[in-house]
């Protein structure tokens, strides 16, 4: 699995947890709806740190708590 699709799985992960929708993710964290929905898109490759760590703070979990996860121990 690659970075980006072990980032994505994480977050559709907590948004399942929280019963959330992208839309209100993207509410929560201070960004636009599309910034959300690019980076669900199977054909970007890249996530920013910027946009993990906001994305983080609206669902009140520090990075720390976000990358502790077994998803990404098996990057390639």
């Amino acid at each position: 699995m690659k970075v980006k699709d072990a980032v994505v799985e994480r977050f559709k992960d907590i948004c399942e947890y929280k019963n959330l929708k992208p839309n209100e993710l993207a509410t929560k964290a201070g960004v636009t709806p599309s910034s959300v929905y690019s980076m669900f898109d199977e054909t970007r490759r890249n996530v920013s740190i910027v946009l993990i760590k906001k994305l983080c703070d609206g669902l009140d979990m520090t990075l720390e708590e976000f990358f502790t996860s077994e998803i990404f121990n098996k990057l390639e």
